[in-house]
């Protein structure tokens, strides 16, 4: 046996600390590389990966499809808009409020609607966006109908004495950055708790999970909630970055556009999140100034996502970041 058989093997240096502060760095200068427009794609990016990062943990990891995000982001929207236009409320108070009122919403409609199986609850949750649309076309002397609520002010922080407000698309930006990196640790805490494990439980097999103990509906109504929380986190930045909503925040096109987020990226992966939402939002909005081939290339990148990576583009990426690890 020769000495280079003994020996340990030389270890590999571990890129991934120094990708992941480059990455950090990016997103800091971003507002600074690009023009105001590619800001403000982001921005968009930033504000879809709330709800999706909610509606990942019903379809991620829970295993149920849900289509109703488009609902409680409506409803977080015309929270924080009805309380900024009418009581002028700090941002923060905002922010809770949408939360709270999109989950306390989702309770008594997930009793039901839980109950259902597959495609019925699926159309279920497609029945709470039409529904949501409705109230907000009729419920004029509230919502305004159709003219919708304008006026919103940009957001505004209120600490003792101190009181400051958020202008511009570059601070909107941070704001927009900050609030998303808070939610996606939580998602991640909820997803590495033992919580997150009951939840994949159910997911790859409801009736063994319930047989050891786990108490599955009233898991599954949980996250129901806390997936409907994060979409109204969404929708009140929604509000305050354009400083109007309507009906229109109801439409089916933001709930699947979500769904292709989670699914694109790579369902049951919190990173897959973060990617879907750059890539199938961030993207497509910056291809805006490119109309005529806009939709091509949102078609391509779908078929490509069809064809070879049934899984989403989240686990390509991972095993990239497996590979520059350090290892013998």
């Amino acid at each position: 046996m020769s000495l280079t058989d003994t020996a340990p093997r030389a270890r590999r240096r571990d890129l991934r600390i120094p990708l992941a502060a480059v990455l950090i760095v990016i997103a800091l200068v971003a507002p600074f590389i690009g023009t105001r427009y590619v800001t403000h794609s982001l921005i968009i990016a930033l504000i879809f990966m709330l709800p999706a990062h909610g509606l990942n943990l019903l379809v991620g990891y829970t295993g149920l499809l849900s289509l109703a995000q488009a609902a409680f982001f409506g409803i977080g929207a015309y929270t924080a808009g009805l309380l900024a236009v009418h009581y002028n409320t700090p941002f923060y108070v905002n922010l809770i409020a949408a939360g709270l009122v999109s989950g306390a919403i989702a309770l008594p409609l997930g009793i039901p609607a839980l109950r259902l199986r597959s495609t019925s609850f699926v159309m279920c949750t497609l029945g709470f966006v039409i529904i949501g649309q409705a109230i907000s076309k009729n419920w004029i002397s509230l919502t305004r109908g159709d003219m919708g609520l304008s006026g919103i002010p940009k957001p505004y922080f209120e600490l003792g004495p101190l009181s400051f407000g958020v202008s511009g698309t570059t601070n909107f930006y941070y704001l927009a950055l900050a609030v998303c990196v808070l939610g996606t640790l939580i998602a991640w805490a909820i997803v590495r708790s033992p919580a997150g494990r009951n939840m994949v439980a159910i997911r790859e097999n409801e009736t063994l999970a319930e047989s050891l103990g786990v108490p599955t509906w009233r898991y599954k109504l949980i996250v129901f909630m806390i997936s409907a929380v994060f979409a109204g986190v969404g929708g009140c930045l929604y509000a305050h970055y354009l400083t109007v909503v309507s009906p229109l925040t109801f439409q089916m096109y933001y709930s699947t556009t979500m769904l292709i987020i989670v699914l694109g990226g790579g369902a049951g992966m919190v990173s897959g999140t973060v990617l879907g939402s750059l890539l199938f939002v961030g993207l497509t909005e910056a291809l805006r100034v490119a109309p005529e081939v806009r939709m091509i290339a949102y078609g391509a990148c779908l078929l490509v996502l069809v064809f070879w990576f049934k899984k989403g583009f989240a686990p390509l990426i991972n095993r990239f970041w497996n590979a520059i690890g350090g290892s013998k």
